[in-house]
């Protein structure tokens, strides 16, 4: 598997937020190296239809573009989701190559690493959530590396039961 560090070259707050972060997308990308594309698409948990790797790189991915362009920025909200399909990034996924899927991911990460650059961490977003309440960019930052990590943790059980691989 691919190796990455979450040690931050810097002791900055800025600088650790997003190497977590960055560690978190890392690991998503290294618990997907050598899959081929048939078992990207393979839903292995009978209560749960939809998670599938593929599934679940697409939701990071569209996670990401939820917090950073809709709440963040208050961007109209251009997701594939919908109050009748809410899970349809899960399903639509596995219409795509895993390596389109991983290759869109890393892009918008990219792009988001600019955002956060640019920005201080206490800048509010736009857009609000619950209560309407509206978050700072390092209550994002933090929201993304959680949900990433725990969504890691759903890769670890599908990658052991396709082909017993385990990894940090």
């Amino acid at each position: 598997m691919t190796t990455i560090n979450d040690t931050p070259p810097a002791w900055d707050e800025r600088t650790q937020l997003t190497t977590f972060l960055d560690y978190a997308r890392g690991t998503a990308r290294a618990k997907c190296d050598g899959i081929s594309a048939e078992n990207a698409r393979k839903a292995l948990l009978p209560g749960s239809p939809l998670m599938t790797v593929s599934g679940l790189v697409n939701h990071l991915r569209w996670t990401e573009y939820y917090w950073f362009q809709v709440v963040f920025l208050g961007e109209e909200d251009r997701a594939p989701m919908t109050d009748e399909d809410p899970d349809r990034e899960m399903r639509i996924a596995v219409d795509f190559p895993l390596t389109e899927l991983l290759d869109t991911y890393a892009e918008q990460s990219a792009r988001y690493r600019e955002l956060v650059a640019a920005n201080e961490l206490d800048t509010r977003a736009v857009g609000t959530i619950r209560d309407g309440l509206h978050v700072d960019l390092r209550w994002i930052l933090l929201h993304l590396t959680e949900e990433t990590a725990r969504h890691n943790g759903h890769l670890d059980i599908l990658r052991e039961m396709l082909d017993g691989r385990t990894g940090k």
